[in-house]
This record gives structure tokens, C-alpha cells and sequence, in this order.
């Protein structure tokens, strides 16, 4: 079986989400590699080292540049006339491309998978991760999307896969790039952090969460998270929500702070290697998954916890 990954990048470096998929995408034959962007050819030469993979296609084009849904996904569906499937990171990008691409094809989407059981049978997480089902296709090609935290990351560096340039569609004319607001931050990026501060509702206010939160994560070197509360009560934007809706993650590390442990939090944290939680309500279902529980007041042991460090 013929695999191909959609490589996320920025037109100037790889991103990390795609080496989990490579990972993925080994288990079910030869891998080859999708660059599309615009003056992306830092990127292929990258992308050619990962281990494992054959071969690296690059589509660099104007219409790649920002790498816009409706004009990836028309090339992405050419490419499939030689490969039997297509993996992408289950990341916004991936989510974004990845049922354009079954759509063109006519086939179903498996979305968000845990393990490769198959060369058809996949497992993916339902009822917001609470069970686990055993899924097979019948379909002719394969679109997936990989959820990036059930695989280990393929080696960077090891590979010498051959780079071959690919025409592609070009511009769909139906969508165009308007601008973008990125946020800019020192800290670790979420999804690859080894270690996440995150804060709930019970810290009333933005200044509170900058004031309780930001020092001890910047003392522990870690990424800043938090419960959907926090974000939809404007404490923090939203690329910081941890949960179902928000970013998955399973750092070394993942320390609770106000977070009472809803199931839609839950779901994007709990294959945290260590869980620390702390709250004040000792029924809070946050409890359930913690490996280490602190019952007390935030404001109190949070500082203390400063001080040790």
C-alpha cells in the first residue's frame, strides 16, 4: 500500500505534527510526503530526511502559499490516482483539508485515529474519548487524520528520500487569503510541550490567570493552557483551550490549576503521562484522572509550590 502525509509547514520549517503521522502512516506501507506551499524547498530537503520515508512531493506554487483548503485539496486528489491513502495531522490545517479531499474522492472520512489495527481497520475515539471503537473501511481510498498524541514522532533526521516536483491544479478562484493574526509567544507551543500549565474558571479574572498561572509555567520552562471556561469567559484567546473542541495533548507533565474536570477537558488531556491537579472541591471529576491530587485553595498552595521551585 502506497501512503501519502500532508506535510504542515510554514513555507519555511516543518512542523512536528507531521512526524507522528509519518509514524502512522508507516504501519500501513511506503510513505511519501506531500509539500505544497511557495518557495517551500527548505521544507522538502526536511522533509526528506524524516526516516522511513521514499519519496517527497512538492508542489510549490503561488496558490500553495497559505495553503488554502479549497486550493490543496483538488491537488491532493490528483496525487491519490498513485497512493491507496492520505494521512493528515488532526490538527486545524488537517481537519480543514482532509473532507475536501473524501469529498472529491467519494469516500468516507476516518477521522482522529488512535492505532493502525489493518491495512483497512483503524481505532478511533468516541463520546468524547470515553470509548474507543474498532473501525474498518470498504472504501477504495483511504482519507484519515491522525491524532498526533497516540503516535511516537518519527525520527527528523536518518532519511534520504528521493524530491520530485508535481504540477498542481493551481487556483481554485473560490477563496482567497486575506490576512492572519498570529499569536507570538517565548513560551513552548501546546501540542509539543513536555510539560502544561493549565488554568480553569476559578481563577475569576484575566489578571488573576496572568498573575497565577504565566510565572509558574515560565519557572518550569511550560506551556500555558486552559479549560474551556477560561477561554469562553475571555481570560485567555482561544489557541490556549485544552479539551475536545480545543487542542489535544499528552505532554510529560500536566498540571491542573481551577479545573474541575469536565468530560469535554478531559478528553484532550487525560493521556498525560502525569497529571497534577489542583482544586478546592475534593469531588471535582478531575480527581479521577490525576496521578497526584492537591485539595486546597489555589491561591494558597500555588505559591507555595513557588517557593519550592
Amino acid at each position: 500500500m502506497k501512503t501519502l502525509v500532508y506535510v504542515e509547514h510554514d513555507n519555511s520549517t516543518l512542523k512536528d505534527a507531521t512526524l507522528a503521522v509519518v509514524t502512522a502512516a508507516s504501519k500501513l506501507g511506503e510513505v511519501h510526503l506531500l509539500v505544497a506551499g511557495s518557495g517551500c524547498g527548505a521544507v522538502a530537503e526536511a522533509a526528506a530526511k524524516i526516516a522511513g520515508v521514499g519519496k517527497v512531493h512538492v508542489a510549490d506554487d503561488a496558490a500553495y502559499e497559505h495553503q488554502l483548503a479549497e486550493n490543496v485539496a483538488p491537488l491532493v486528489a490528483d496525487l491519490m490516482g498513485h497512493h491507496d491513502a492520505v494521512l493528515f495531522p488532526a490538527t486545524t490545517t488537517g481537519k480543514n483539508i482532509a473532507p475536501r479531499v473524501a469529498a472529491l474522492l467519494d469516500v468516507m472520512q476516518i477521522s482522529d485515529i488512535l492505532s493502525v489495527e489493518g491495512e483497512k481497520s483503524f481505532t478511533r475515539p468516541i463520546y468524547a474519548g470515553n470509548a474507543i471503537a474498532t473501525v474498518e473501511s470498504s472504501d477504495p481510498k483511504l482519507v484519515i487524520t491522525v491524532r498526533g498524541t497516540a503516535f511516537d514522532k518519527a525520527a527528523a533526521e536518518g532519511g534520504n528520500a528521493e524530491i520530485e516536483a508535481v504540477s498542481g491544479t493551481g487556483d481554485a478562484g473560490t477563496s482567497s487569503f486575506v490576512g492572519s493574526e498570529l499569536a507570538k509567544s517565548e513560551r513552548p507551543e501546546l501540542t509539543s510541550a513536555k510539560i502544561i500549565v493549565s488554568g480553569g474558571r476559578a481563577l475569576k479574572d484575566a489578571e488573576t490567570f496572568e498573575q497565577v498561572i504565566m510565572p509558574l509555567a515560565d519557572k518550569l520552562g511550560a506551556a500555558v493552557g486552559a479549560s474551556r471556561a477560561a477561554v469562553d469567559a475571555g481570560y485567555v484567546p482561544n489557541d490556549y483551550q485544552v479539551g475536545q473542541t480545543g487542542k489535544i495533548v499528552a505532554p510529560e507533565v500536566y498540571i491542573a490549576i481551577g479545573i474541575s474536570g469536565a468530560i469535554q477537558h478531559l478528553a484532550g488531556m487525560k493521556d498525560s503521562k502525569t497529571i497534577i491537579a489542583i482544586n478546592k472541591d475534593e469531588d471535582a471529576p478531575i480527581f479521577q484522572v490525576a496521578d497526584v491530587g492537591l485539595v486546597g485553595d489555589l491561591y494558597k498552595i500555588v505559591p507555595e509550590l513557588m517557593d519550592k521551585l
